[in-house]
């Protein structure tokens, strides 16, 4: 279950498919390629599909990442809510216990993320997922 594909583009998501792209606008991804892929240099573990909120930039900010601040040297744009980027399945985790972690795209999270957080929390704060119904919509 550590979602790594071996650079064969066959990632998979927490529910078990084929990953989508998180975003290409802001183009998003450890590999810059729209998707929470990742592979062994991907220290950070940037898998987890998630829609930036206020009060995520905010907690991200006082936990020492600045999201929300452009830094064109480094051709980052900043991040605003509603944009989809691939974070870091730790700080998500982190936010979340902080009770202030953003909602996610299942589909496009990708099962590495299941070595630091519980499917279950990711499911409750998801998206594209029908909570009611215990499936995918």
């Amino acid at each position: 279950m550590d979602g790594f594909s071996g650079g064969n583009n066959k990632q998979r998501n927490v529910l078990g498919g084929v990953m989508i792209p998180c975003s290409t606008s802001p183009m998003t991804g450890f590999y810059r390629n729209g998707c929470c892929d990742t592979g062994p240099e991907d220290m950070g573990l940037h898998t987890v599909c998630a829609v930036m909120t206020d009060a995520f930039l905010e907690y991200s900010k006082s936990a020492g990442n600045d999201l929300s601040t452009p830094r064109p040297e480094y051709g980052f744009a900043g991040l605003k809510p509603g944009d989809h980027w691939c974070l870091c399945a730790g700080r998500w985790e982190q936010a979340r216990q902080a009770g202030a972690a953003p909602n996610v795209v299942l589909a496009a999270t990708n099962m590495a993320s299941l070595n630091i957080c519980d499917l279950d929390q990711l499911k409750s704060l998801a998206i594209d997922y029908d909570k009611g119904n215990n499936n995918k919509t």
